[in-house]
C-alpha cells in the first residue's frame, strides 16, 4: 500500500538500521513499491558483543533481510570514516535514521549518547548538505511516567535509552530554528510489534514472547498486575505508515505514533490465546524493572493526524491476528 504521491521510483534512499526490526520494514516497503528506487541499507550486524546487561551490541540479522536487492553497507554510525563516505560518494534524497541503541536495560550512558545523539547530528548535518528530507526513531521512552496521553513537550525519561532521544529530539528543535531547505520529523515511537522483530531477541515485543511460550505449551508469564500495566501497541504496518507520510509533512517537528489507545499486558495474553486455540492459566512474576519501566502509555495523536495525515489502521486484535501466521513460522523454523 502506497501511503503518499511521491514517486520514489526517481529517489535515492537511504535507511540506517536496515538490518533491525523497522529498517528491515522499510526496505522492503520501497522495494515492493518502487521497485526502481535505490535504497543503501545501512547497519552494524551483530557480532558476539554484548553489553554489561549481557544483551547483543547489535540486532542486526542477515534474515530480516533475506530477498532485499538494494545495496548494503555494514558500518558503524559512530564512525567518521564511513560517514564521510556517505557524504562524499552519494546523494540521497530521503534519510530514514533507525540506527540506535534501543536497549533500555543498556548501562553504557557513555556508548548511548555517542550512538544515539552524536550519530544523529552528524547524519543529520549530511542530510542538510544533499539536501535530503529526515525522517527518525524517536521514543515514547522520553516520556517516562509523565502523565497519559502523553504529549510532546511533557518528557521526563527515566533510563539513559529516553534521555537520549529526548536529546536528538533537542537537536532537531535547535536545526529547525535555522532556515533549511529540507523537513525534519522525528517519530515517537511507542511499543512497536509485528514481523521482522524476532531477532531483537529478549528485546522483542511481549506478543511475539508470549505466542511463542503459548505455542510451546508453556503459560504466559506477566509481571504481577499486569493487567494494570497499560501500553499503546502499534502494528509494524502503521509504523511504515507513519514513515513514509512523514516524507511530506505540512510542518516539521516531533510526533507520537500510536493508536491514542492504551492496552494492558492481560489483553495482549488473552488475544494470543483465543487466536491460538489455547487456554492456559497465566502466571505472575515479580517485576525487577520498577523504577525504569514505564506504567501507563498513551499517545496523543492529535498532531500526527494534523500534520502528517497520519492515521492508524490496526487495533491490537486486528495486528495480532495480521502477526499470528509470521509468529508460528518462526516457532517452527527457528524455535523448534
Amino acid at each position: 500500500m502506497k501511503y503518499n504521491d511521491i514517486d520514489f521510483n526517481t529517489k535515492t534512499i537511504l535507511i540506517t538500521g536496515a538490518a533491525g526490526f523497522i529498517g528491515s520494514n522499510l526496505c522492503f516497503y520501497f522495494q515492493k513499491n518502487y521497485p526502481n528506487a535505490t535504497i543503501i541499507g545501512l547497519d552494524s550486524f551483530r557480532s558476539q558483543d554484548t553489553f554489561s546487561n549481557k544483551n547483543l551490541k547489535s540486532f542486526g540479522h542477515f534474515k530480516n533481510l533475506l530477498g532485499f536487492k538494494g545495496t548494503i553497507i555494514s558500518g558503524n554510525i559512530n564512525d567518521n570514516k564511513l560517514l564521510k563516505t556517505l557524504e562524499n560518494d552519494y546523494k540521497f534524497d530521503y534519510i530514514f535514521h533507525q540506527a540506535a541503541i534501543s536497549d533500555t536495560t543498556v548501562k553504557e550512558q557513555d556508548i548511548m549518547i555517542s550512538t544515539n545523539v552524536n550519530s544523529y547530528e552528524n547524519l543529520l548535518k549530511i542530510a542538510i548538505k544533499h539536501k535530503a528530507n529526515m525522517i527518525y526513531a524517536s521514543s515514547a521512552a522520553t516520556y517516562g511516567d509523565a502523565k497519559a496521553p502523553q504529549s510532546v513537550g511533557n518528557e521526563s525519561p527515566n533510563n539513559i535509552y529516553g534521555f537520549s532521544k529526548l536529546m536528538m529530539d533537542n537537536i532537531t528543535y535547535k536545526y529547525l530554528k535555522t532556515k533549511l531547505d529540507i523537513s525534519i520529523v522525528g517519530l515517537r515511537y511507542f511499543n512497536v510489534y509485528g514481523r521482522r522483530e524476532f531477532y531483537k531477541n529478549k528485546t522483542a515485543s511481549t506478543v511475539i514472547q508470549f505466542g511463542h511460550q503459548l505455542l510451546a505449551n508453556n503459560a504466559p508469564k506477566l509481571f504481577v498486575n499486569s493487567d494494570k500495566i497499560l501500553r499503546d501497541f502499534i502494528y509494524i504496518e502503521d509504523i511504515i505508515q507513519a514513515n513514509i507520510k512523514s516524507c511530506k509533512p505540512l510542518k516539521s517537528g516531533i510526533y507520537n505514533i500510536g493508536t491514542g489507545k492504551a492496552r494492558s499486558f492481560q489483553d495482549i495474553s488473552d488475544i494470543l490465546q483465543k487466536e491460538l486455540g489455547t487456554s492456559f492459566k497465566t502466571q505472575y512474576i515479580p517485576n525487577p524493572y520498577i523504577g525504569q519501566y514505564q506504567f501507563f502509555t498513551q499517545a496523543n495523536i492529535e498532531d500526527s493526524t494534523k500534520y502528517l495525515k497520519f492515521s492508524p489502521r490496526f487495533e491490537l486484535e486486528d495486528g495480532i491476528k495480521a502477526y499470528i501466521p509470521e509468529i508460528k513460522k518462526l516457532y517452527k523454523e527457528e524455535i523448534l
